[in-house]
């Protein structure tokens, strides 16, 4: 196993945040994971690492709230050098997000603004705050979905936001290759979880008819994510830069 370095898991407390987390861990990593309301999961989260053996952190972060950043980033400094024994970071993983399905005709742009600011300007100025913290060698990774490839409607807002951190992913693979660092982003498909009001687990007509155009026959669930963001951190993905990498068993091929 290689020598453990140190993620940074932004919406770790639960879902595919907390599976990447526990994924980073299981491979040997330390990590801190971030939260905006769930303080206490949160804290289970990086509790339970804890209890395997490596070491955890949990910090509040709104990343909608870019004026927070300064702060955000001058506590992680800290919690680095007082929990970690570190200057600096290896693997930033920009996974939170909201989900909301909302038809293109009653949008807003209260929700234009509100989903821009987490999914596309959040992720833009976190790692531009963050990148000095991230050692050469590093690597970063966006979350997108499967919705870029494909149109569901009542996801427009969603989903161009996604493409444009898609887009950004590329650019910064290109930009940040002198240091070594790799950029991926990985684009689930529908996944079994409480997002978006657990919008998938709470229909069996939804889930169903979702899983039937699937290669694979189902939807996900969080554990067949985290591996995918996991290896993309290991040796074995080292070579993978600026890539589109879809993690949705095969949906509407």
């Amino acid at each position: 196993m290689s020598k453990s370095k140190i993620a940074l898991v932004t919406g770790g407390s639960r879902g595919l945040g907390r599976n990447m987390a526990e994924s980073l861990a299981a491979d040997g990593h330390d990590v801190i994971i971030t939260y905006v309301s769930q303080k206490e999961e949160a804290e289970k989260v990086a509790a339970a690492i804890v209890a395997t053996g490596r070491k955890a952190a949990a910090l509040r972060l709104d990343v909608g709230d870019t004026k927070s950043f300064d702060g955000f980033i001058t506590e992680l400094r800290a919690v680095l050098g007082s929990s970690f024994g570190a200057e600096q970071f290896d693997f930033l993983i920009n996974n939170a997000g909201i989900g909301g399905t909302i038809p293109f005709t009653t949008a807003t742009e209260e929700d234009f603004d509100r989903f821009n600011n987490v999914h596309y300007k959040g992720v833009f100025f976190l790692t531009q705050k963050a990148l000095p913290l991230i050692n050469d060698g590093g690597r970063i990774v966006n979350i997108s979905s499967g919705t870029t490839r494909f149109a569901n409607p009542g996801y427009a807002i969603y989903a161009s936001m996604k493409g444009a951190v898609e887009t950004l992913t590329k650019y910064w693979a290109k930009e940040f290759g002198a240091r070594q660092i790799t950029v991926n982003i990985v684009a689930p498909g529908p996944v079994e979880t409480d997002f978006n009001n657990a919008a998938i687990r709470s229909n069996p007509e939804l889930k169903a008819r979702l899983g039937a155009v699937t290669a694979l026959g189902r939807v996900g669930v969080a554990e067949d994510i985290g591996p995918v963001v996991s290896f993309l951190c290991s040796e074995g993905g080292r070579w993978i830069s600026g890539q589109r990498i879809e993690a949705s068993g095969g949906i509407n091929l």
